[in-house]
């Protein structure tokens, strides 16, 4: 069931400047939808266009089937959590948690069962006293949450509000959110910057760039098949490689095809499917994207799998934990692997790191936005000897 749909929603400011263009998609009842992108992309905008704090320029907004364009904001039974908590400073937590309910004049013992329950559920019960001057920022930001939570509205809107609190705060503030809405059963629209948090959270992801949609997908799917250059640069951490150079042909080879750099060869095996389509761009410029986990250590390949490999000058090293990033050198081109700890390589040698077809990515160099592969159909497994 659709409960939030948007046709055609286009806003332009006096200047002309073009915040969100013609941005058309469905949010489903009881969906956690993601809208993700760089600060100034329009997410926000659009967030504040369906809770009704942004007029529209052209277009329609609808909620369950009721276009709502013209629909006051206190009519749209929506509640809005905001990045800047915007609590009453003068208010006790239950007084925050109440004052919507008050304004709606339900009875005191209803309003004081809503109180006790959304502290219960978020376990602000020991705090209902304390005004939020004497609340850490995680707890300011459950005050928030409840505050929205405790008028049951039909949708939550979500405007970055992890992203005062620090790295440890935010991962468990990410799995209060995720629960919450598993036990609310509500349908929530919630705008970030962070990919980690659109991929952890998100049922499906809209993926904004310059008020424009890119694409909207299930996170794997996203990751898995990113429909142009910037979705695959954007989400992921670190982001994929690019490697620019032109395309060429290879006989007598394992590999179909290779991408000429100024210095190098970079050997590009293809699936099946692949090969009519990379045809059309010979001795043209491409781009191709590889992962920065999906180039492999000699330890970490399979005998059952084909590989290819090149070698690459190691410039720097990042331990961070459980894993280590290498900063190679290719060709003149900065690359990134992931790799396990217990590698112990030497700044200044050649490190081989080697790759399977499917883990490749063809984007058109002259259209970044285009990838050379949209039309093939998927190819899930690679060639075995």
């Amino acid at each position: 069931m659709i409960k939030v749909k948007l046709k055609q929603v286009n806003k332009f400011y006096s200047n002309q400047h073009c915040a969100v263009e013609a941005a058309n998609f469905d949010i489903y009842d009881k969906e956690l939808l993601v809208l993700v992108g760089p600060s100034g992309c329009g997410k926000s905008t659009l967030l504040r266009m369906i809770a009704g704090l942004e007029s529209i320029s052209s277009g329609t907004i609808e909620i369950d089937g009721k276009i709502i364009n013209d629909v006051d904001a206190k009519d749209r039974d929506i509640a809005m959590v905001f990045q800047s908590y915007a609590l009453y400073p003068h208010m006790s937590v239950a007084e925050n948690l109440a004052f919507s309910l008050q304004l709606r004049k339900l009875s005191k013992a209803e309003i004081k069962d809503r109180v006790e329950s959304t502290a219960n559920t978020l376990g602000l019960q020991d705090l209902l006293e304390r005004r939020p001057a004497q609340l850490s920022g995680g707890q300011r930001q459950r005050v928030a949450v409840g505050r929205a939570l405790i008028r049951k509205p039909s949708i939550f809107l979500l405007d970055e509000p992890l992203s005062n609190l620090d790295a440890k705060l935010r991962m468990s503030m990410r799995m209060e959110i995720a629960r919450l809405h598993k036990d609310s059963d509500a349908t929530m629209i919630y705008v970030t910057h962070d990919q980690i948090e659109a991929m952890t959270l998100g049922q499906r992801i809209v993926v904004f760039q310059g008020g424009k949609i890119q694409q909207i997908d299930t996170p794997l799917r996203l990751y898995a098949k990113p429909c142009n250059m910037f979705v695959a640069g954007f989400l992921g951490s670190p982001s994929m490689n690019f490697f620019h150079g032109k395309l060429a042909e290879e006989i007598n080879s394992t590999s179909k095809f290779s991408l000429i750099l100024d210095s190098a060869r970079l050997p590009l095996p293809c699936l099946p499917g692949q090969v009519e389509s990379l045809k059309y761009f010979l001795n043209q410029k491409i781009i191709v994207g590889i992962r920065p986990e999906d180039l492999l250590l000699r330890q970490q390949t399979q005998q059952d799998r084909i590989y290819q490999s090149f070698s690459l000058n190691l410039e720097a090293i990042e331990p961070v934990g459980n894993e280590i990033f290498l900063h190679l050198r290719f060709a003149g081109q900065e690359v990134i692997a992931r790799v396990p700890p217990d590698f112990t390589p030497v700044i200044g040698q050649d490190v081989t790191l080697y790759y399977t077809a499917e883990k490749l990515h063809f984007f058109e160099a002259e259209h970044p936005s285009l990838r050379i592969d949209d039309h093939l159909a998927d190819q899930n497994t690679v060639p075995m000897h």
